[in-house]
């Protein structure tokens, strides 16, 4: 059978950010739940008396754990879980994002406002 797993021993300052987030309660939820995962392993707790308390499946608490002891607080937040590339590239955004609040007279339109299409059409053809 294997060790139980426990977090290696907190710093101070690592306490009290996990107690502000905890007493807190305002932080997202998966922040609050794996600060409540390492408060209580360092309270002597085991990885099932965890899991009941904070209703999570066993090996997302050894896996908290586990992180927390490689990386420290940065383990509290929500891992990027892939997804679609972007379509516009940062440099794209920007200009989309100037255009759109400049005037079109500015930019030699005949009109005043921009509608979503007449920005599309605009952005098209430059």
């Amino acid at each position: 059978m294997a060790e139980p797993v426990n977090v290696r021993r907190l710093t101070d300052q690592e306490g009290q950010k996990l107690q502000q987030i905890v007493r807190r309660g305002s932080t997202s939820t998966v922040r609050y739940r794996r600060a409540m995962m390492i408060l209580a392993s360092a309270g002597g707790n085991r990885v099932p008396v965890i899991a009941q308390l904070v209703q999570a499946d066993e090996d997302t608490v050894r896996d908290v754990i586990h992180r927390f002891n490689e990386i420290g607080l940065a383990c509290l937040g929500p891992q990027w879980a892939g997804g679609r590339p972007r379509l516009l590239s940062p440099d794209d955004e920007d200009f989309v994002v100037q255009t759109a609040t400049t005037r079109p007279r500015k930019l030699g339109q005949p009109f005043t406002r921009w509608s979503i299409r007449k920005l599309a059409a605009y952005l098209i053809r430059s």
